[in-house]
């Protein structure tokens, strides 16, 4: 009894990391993007996360001012906070890159937001999309879509 226990939990394992999928980059003029990801989606699930590292190489000071993807009605510029035990979510206008720096999009913080998914995102495929920076114009990462509940590999 104990064996099959320890294969099933083994395989469980096996499958839960065999659709892990490495992050991709893209830049446009001194704007890097890397680690890109998002998350599978259940059916039905209206909105997913879209998450990487914005790094400015040594431009002036800039800002994500706009997303969008084909895979979603819309994408939106999201913030997470926690405001005593209440987690609140909101729209932001844009998303600063300072100088010389980088900001993390990350679960639980800044975030791209998809909404009005029109079908299920699948782990092991890439989602096209397109970020618009004030100053360095636009760029399209392929964010690969990862297990529910995976962090990406770096």
């Amino acid at each position: 009894m104990k064996s099959k226990l320890f294969l099933t939990v083994g395989a469980a394992i096996s499958i839960a990391f065999s659709g892990t999928v490495i992050a991709q980059s893209a830049s446009v003029g001194p704007i890097k993007i890397e680690q890109a990801y998002t998350r599978a989606t259940m059916p039905g699930q209206q909105v997913a996360g879209g998450f990487m590292k914005i790094e400015n190489k040594g431009g002036p000071a800039d800002q994500l001012i706009s997303a969008s993807s084909p895979v979603a009605g819309e994408v939106q510029l999201h913030e997470m906070s926690m405001e005593g035990n209440v987690m609140k979510m909101r729209q932001v206008k844009d998303i600063a890159v300072p100088a010389g720096g980088s900001v993390e999009l990350k679960p639980g913080g800044l975030h791209l937001m998809f909404m009005n998914i029109k079908a299920p995102l699948t782990s092991g495929e890439t989602v096209p999309v397109k970020l618009k920076f004030a100053k360095a114009g636009e760029v399209e990462v392929r964010m690969p879509v990862n297990v529910m509940g995976q962090h990406v590999k770096h």
